[in-house]
């Protein structure tokens, strides 16, 4: 990956890495002998690592990826095979829908972009569906064993199917681990808007993806994120009357006066700084 100056990293997690180049903040997967599959403690972590990010000013953008051959394959089937507890431990906050292990969970109003390199299957596809964008390296492989493995699918794609053909969801969601997708199909069914390849470059893809989203306004993208996302929540009209306050929520804002004044001036804006979700509350 090009790394810009100013990178620095987090070292206070298990099985993730929180790094910060430039106004990228970056959230890894980092199981990458268990093909980064989600544990307890991963669980838990993600929880923090999302709102670490969310709540530090100098991070504009996210970007989430995976070490390794693997992005995620959702819960750790080891785990949950051995230790005696089993899928029981998480019941009470599934059934609560008091979820935490992603962007969408936590709430988090910066642009959020999932790099996928190589697997992703099964709960992998929470940060699929809970992205604002995804890309993929072009050896990537999608696949849902859920039903393979006595489990149902069910919250993942029911965000998937929101974004692209149901019928394709069906699919993965009854074939199960007996068949692959790969990233050109995910790319024409709309699951992924960009292919990478050489898979190699995916980091840096991402990186300049993320650079370039990062050079505008935070407050501006923030409230168009809950509008658009609040739209996926309710019907048309509705939608258009919510987005409308958003909308007008950055009337006055220093961005709308700085954005046409650095445009004038032929120079890079200079935004404010974007309010933490507890401070505009």
């Amino acid at each position: 990956m090009r790394e810009p100056d100013g990178v620095r990293q987090t070292g206070s997690y298990e099985h993730l890495i929180v790094e910060r180049h430039g106004p990228v903040g970056w959230l890894i997967n980092n199981r990458p002998g268990a093909h980064n599959a989600m544990n307890a403690k991963m669980r838990d972590e993600f929880a923090e690592a999302w709102i670490e990010l969310d709540r530090d000013p100098e991070v504009r953008v996210i970007v989430h990826t995976g070490e390794g051959r693997a992005f995620q394959t959702g819960v750790d089937v080891a785990e949950i095979a051995s230790d005696g507890v089993g899928m029981q431990r998480y019941r009470q906050s599934v059934e609560d829908f008091d979820l935490h292990f992603t962007s969408w969970h936590q709430q988090v109003w910066k642009p959020v972009i999932t790099a996928v390199n190589g697997i992703c299957c099964g709960g992998g596809f929470h940060w699929v569906a809970d992205a604002d964008i995804v890309i993929a390296a072009s050896d990537a492989q999608f696949f849902d064993p859920h039903v393979s493995i006595g489990q149902v699918v069910s919250i993942e794609a029911i965000g998937l199917i929101r974004k692209m053909p149901a019928e394709a969801v069906m699919r993965m969601a009854f074939v199960g681990r007996h068949e692959r997708m790969d990233a050109a199909r995910a790319y024409e069914l709309g699951m992924i808007s960009q292919v990478v390849d050489p898979p190699e470059r995916l980091r840096e893809e991402a990186q300049a993806l993320a650079e370039k989203i990062a050079k505008n306004s935070p407050a501006a993208m923030a409230a168009t994120k809950r509008a658009l996302w609040g739209a996926l929540e309710t019907g048309l009209t509705e939608a258009c009357r919510v987005g409308a306050g958003h909308l007008v929520s950055m009337w006055g804002h220093p961005d709308q006066e700085e954005g046409p004044r650095a445009f004038a001036e032929n120079r890079d804006a200079e935004w404010a700084p974007l309010e933490s979700q507890s401070e505009s509350e």
